[in-house]
């Protein structure tokens, strides 16, 4: 059995094992020292949102039972995508493919807000009415069939090797309890960060009721994208404590805050353009 083979059967217990790790260090820094004062029930978010993550890694496992990993073995085997094709050694073809992967996913996260019909989806994830390590990984099922299968033509194209998407993996669900955190860094290691990571300071502006503020900061582990194609914005206007978490036509708990009212959400209301481009704020706009 070589290194792949071996990462692959493991790797269920190799994510979950990072998962409880990183999660545990950011909840008990939320305790200690948390950025903002929440403003719902922690029981009950905590519930619905840690509920929704034990509903979509069943969903998952019962639809893809092998993942991107054995995706990306799969292609290996039948020489499929670039980096297969052209025989790239793995000291490159894994960075690049964990490079590759971010862009894809900010490109993704771009197009679920967008894409109306998309963004119904994608407001599961906005409309949480506090913003702590459990939002990181709160996402209507749908969205996230819809996420790996973006992840697995992606996989193909590439011809990522596994070990790769198993980081790119870790990365990603470490990254986002991370910038989900109610949590604060001091200002010049914020500062630092923002070069390379996506800070919980970046990305709170993006979960901000204010659409320009919404629209931007899109990155969950890397800064490079936002920076490049210039969605990046530093602070939210209000403030790190003054800003209001969520979407402004959502507010009832019992719709966002419960698990039903949170797998319900999409299919709620017309569907409506959600302005992407509105980069500009006005008292119009923010309506």
């Amino acid at each position: 059995m070589n290194i792949e083979q071996i990462i692959l059967s493991n790797e269920p217990i190799i994510r979950l094992g990072f998962f409880l790790g990183v999660f545990a260090v950011i909840a008990t820094w939320e305790v200690l020292a948390p950025r903002r004062a929440l403003t719902v029930s922690k029981p009950l978010r905590w519930t619905s949102n840690l509920g929704l993550v034990v509903l979509n890694t069943f969903v998952l496992r019962l639809l893809f039972p092998l993942a991107g990993a054995g995706m990306a073995l799969f292609c290996a085997r039948n020489g499929w995508g670039l980096l297969n094709h052209f025989q790239v050694p793995a000291s490159l073809a894994i960075p690049l493919s964990v490079i590759a992967m971010d862009f894809i996913i900010w490109l993704q996260h771009v197009m679920v807000h967008a894409v109306p019909l998309l963004w119904r989806l994608h407001r599961v994830h906005h409309a949480d009415p506090d913003y702590d390590v459990t939002t990181g990984a709160r996402f209507h099922p749908i969205e996230i069939i819809l996420s790996l299968l973006i992840k697995f033509a992606t996989i193909v194209v590439l011809g990522a090797p596994v070990v790769a998407v198993v980081i790119f993996e870790i990365m990603l669900n470490a990254t986002a309890m991370f910038n989900h955190g109610n949590i604060g860094l001091p200002p010049a290691l914020d500062r630092l960060l923002r070069w390379v990571l996506v800070t919980p300071d970046m990305h709170r502006v993006h979960h901000s009721v204010e659409d320009d503020e919404t629209n931007s900061n899109f990155g969950f582990s890397l800064t490079w994208w936002d920076r490049l194609f210039g969605t990046y914005r530093d602070q939210p206007r209000s403030g790190q404590l003054g800003m209001t978490i969520g979407i402004r036509e959502f507010n009832d708990p019992r719709d966002v805050a419960r698990l039903d009212g949170m797998l319900l959400l999409p299919f709620r209301g017309e569907i409506t353009d959600y302005a992407i481009n509105r980069r500009h704020f006005s008292d119009k706009d923010s309506g």
